[in-house]
């Protein structure tokens, strides 16, 4: 028995240590911001656009390349196939490699002379410096949060229910839409709202891909270089305080439907 306590109490020690390590840095950075230094910074055009813009075309990158990425992983979870194991790493492959040079890939992929970039040309749309071209640089590097988190909802779903709509007579686009979608979908709702904060909170592959129009982690960063650690605290603080809203807005939002379903 005293032996097992005294394992607790090292359990919780080091469980203390890991939640200072998180949240000392944060607070401190809260506790040297004043109210009043706050709110003018909230004031600002420039911060209330930039937040803006890092909130929407989070949220549209995330909605658009959902409409692949959950029958994708639908795919990886019910069908086997030749090299699925490389492909499943290849999902991987934005988390692990530095974000610098996710962004010079996707600079790569959608420069002018590419023939992405030049059929964005033709429509009158250069993705470098442009909300297309950033929504492109924040899905790369969150659609892992997406795909796995949804792949493992769609593995849950037993496959004798599939198997037994299909058997009465179901097609297969009905069982799919009717029973694993709905079964899968707290997993998948998890995915989403986890590939929409990682987007809003990406700096690297952003920066290289569009200094401007700024998103406010490009805009930290940049009074930080420019004016210094007082300057960028502010806006440190107000996004991470408005990101925080938002994710538990969310999170509340899909638990309500979780219950309701």
């Amino acid at each position: 028995m005293n032996r097992f306590s005294f394992f607790s109490l090292v359990l919780i020690f080091l469980s203390a240590l890991v939640l200072l390590f998180i949240l000392a840095p944060l607070l401190g950075m809260f506790f040297a911001t004043g109210t009043g230094e706050l709110f003018e910074t909230a004031r600002e055009k420039e911060v209330q656009r930039s937040i803006w813009l890092t909130i929407w075309v989070s949220m549209a990158a995330t909605l658009i390349f959902a409409i692949g990425a959950i029958p994708f992983s639908y795919l990886l979870a019910r069908k086997e196939f030749p090299l699925k194991r490389l492909v499943t790493g290849i999902i991987d492959l934005p988390v692990v490699i530095p974000h610098s040079a996710a962004g010079i890939a996707i600079l790569g992929f959608v420069s002018r002379n590419s023939p992405v970039g030049k059929m964005g040309s033709a429509i009158g749309l250069d993705f470098v410096g442009h909300p297309a071209g950033i929504a492109l640089a924040m899905a790369f590097v969150s659609i892992p949060f997406l795909v796995n988190a949804a792949r493992d909802g769609f593995s849950a779903v037993p496959v004798r229910l599939e198997k037994a709509a299909l058997t009465l007579g179901a097609s297969p686009v009905r069982v799919f839409f009717t029973i694993s979608l709905p079964l899968a979908w707290r997993n998948i709702v998890s995915g989403l709202i986890l590939m929409f904060a990682r987007g809003m909170s990406e700096f690297g592959a952003v920066i290289v891909v569009a200094y401007h129009p700024m998103i406010a982690p490009v805009l930290i960063y940049e009074r930080f270089g420019s004016f210094g650690l007082n300057y960028a605290r502010p806006v440190s603080v107000l996004f991470i305080l408005v990101s925080l809203t938002v994710f538990i807005i969310l999170r509340t939002l899909a638990k309500k439907n979780a219950e309701t379903s």
